[in-house]
């Protein structure tokens, strides 16, 4: 058996099922997960799956390979993806792996990887892929056990989450797996639920389950317009982002919603460092200071922010632009979508106008993320150029942590390789028009001096 070096991304691992992706190949990463886990003495695995439909076949051949390689499987079936990780952390083993193709197309899946509390990505998913190519496998019997997580996982929220007032709200699974939970979840906090597409499907047949992307928040977006809730939450396929929408269509970006997330935070734990990616507005930082807390700029990816919360005990919080919110305080440190709508329904049921408190989060003009395509392999080998040669006019401060962020007195610019797609994302803001395009321009020249593709902006 052959496997895709392809398939091995930065966060995790991710193909097409039946071309780059198989049984065979899921078979294969459970032997190599396993040899990795009994290096870290780690003897059993948590494993669960959304709600695709090649997700019960490659699970059951995640967990052969598993239990080959001698690590027990513990499987507690069809979650989203936070459940996972909380079956880690009250199971005691700290390990688990999500069978998931997040927000991708149907006819993708992949894995996500945690053991003995890390999430494995970078070298270590390198590792993973040697350790196959060399046949470099642990043996053994392990065995096998189901367990349901559901309740314990639902009653810790509602345990932890008490809301001011009931709320009357739409919520938007686009047939992700979040739908099996969700509108239980909220209904059990005192609301008023309006389910959207509810029922898992891994045909995603009503839009695509990605709420980073607007056309994927129309639906909550009319239903707001035409019926009585107050605000729209919306969930990607696994449950681990988070949309908003406000009573009048207005999308409340991750970026704006960890301003909120953050005050609230410190108004317990003052002082606590909240960390956010890259491609975060420039407001964020100066409203921590503001709060009381100390703002720190980190990689994007789910990963990433993982290690950095783990890196800085005396962090709260962290959060991404892509809608990946990571509670700390009171919770566990990883990316959970439910949670962290149950954390912003708190807050806002503290209020007459939830939309109100939402509307008037500080703002910037901006542009959402841009892409600019390139051969597979080329985005980094062009960042790592720009990073040794590009001059920016007026630059106050480059941060180059993850690509290339540029502060201007007046907004910034960045370009940085996706980890994921052979893209480079392009994010802009500014005070207004003419500093945008000022700073676009700033953009452009650079660009030029290393390639000649059509920019998208």
């Amino acid at each position: 058996m052959t496997i895709a070096a392809s398939i091995f991304k930065a966060y995790d691992i991710r193909g097409v099922v039946g071309d780059t992706l198989t049984a065979d190949a899921a078979y294969l990463i459970g032997r190599a997960i396993a040899s990795e886990a009994r290096l870290r003495n780690v003897s059993s695995i948590c494993v669960g799956r959304d709600g695709r439909l090649s997700g019960p076949e490659l699970c059951q051949s995640l967990s052969d390979g598993i239990r080959a390689g001698g690590v027990d499987v513990i499987d507690v079936g069809r979650v989203a993806t936070p459940m996972l990780y909380f079956a880690a952390y009250q199971l005691q083993t700290f390990s688990g792996v999500m069978v998931t193709g997040s927000h991708n197309p149907p006819d993708y899946n992949g894995f996500k990887m945690m053991l003995d509390g890390d999430t494995l990505a970078g070298d270590w998913i390198q590792t993973l892929y040697q350790r196959i190519v060399n046949r470099d496998f642990s043996e053994g019997l392990g065995g096998y056990r189901s367990h349901d997580i559901v309740d314990a996982y639902l009653s810790r929220i509602s345990g932890d989450i008490k809301l001011a007032r009931p709320m009357n709200i739409v919520v938007d699974c686009g047939n992700g797996v979040p739908g099996d939970f969700a509108p239980g979840l909220f209904a059990s906090l005192g609301c008023k639920v309006q389910p959207l597409f509810c029922e898992v499907d891994g045909n995603f047949p009503n839009h695509h389950p990605d709420p980073a992307k607007p056309e994927n928040l129309q639906d909550v977006i009319a239903a707001l317009r035409d019926g009585d809730a107050e605000l729209g939450l919306a969930f990607d396929g696994d449950g681990d982002r988070l949309g908003v929408v406000t009573k009048d269509g207005n999308i409340i970006w991750p970026d704006r919603q960890l301003i909120l997330f953050a005050q609230d935070v410190l108004s317990r734990q003052p002082g606590a460092k909240i960390i956010y990616d890259v491609k975060c507005t420039r407001l964020l930082a100066p409203a921590v200071r503001a709060a009381g807390g100390v703002p720190m700029i980190n990689r994007t990816g789910h990963s990433f922010m993982k290690a950095a919360l783990k890196a800085n005990p005396d962090a709260g919080m962290a959060g991404e632009m892509s809608g990946h919110v990571f509670f700390k305080e009171r919770w566990y440190g990883f990316d959970d979508g439910l949670y962290a709508g149950a954390r912003l329904l708190e807050i806002l049921s503290r209020v007459a106008d939830p939309s109100a408190l939402l509307n008037a989060l500080p703002n910037a003009l901006s542009t959402p993320e841009l892409n600019l395509k390139t051969a597979e392999g080329e985005n980094h080998s062009l960042i790592a150029r720009l990073q040794q040669s590009a001059v920016f006019d007026g630059a106050e401060e480059i941060i180059s942590i993850d690509g290339l962020r540029v502060e201007y007195r007046d907004g910034f610019g960045l370009m940085r390789a996706s980890n994921t797609t052979p893209v480079i994302v392009l994010r802009f803001e500014a005070d207004n028009a003419a500093a945008l395009q000022r700073i676009q321009d700033d953009f452009r020249r650079v660009l030029a001096q290393e390639t000649s593709a059509a920019l998208p902006f």
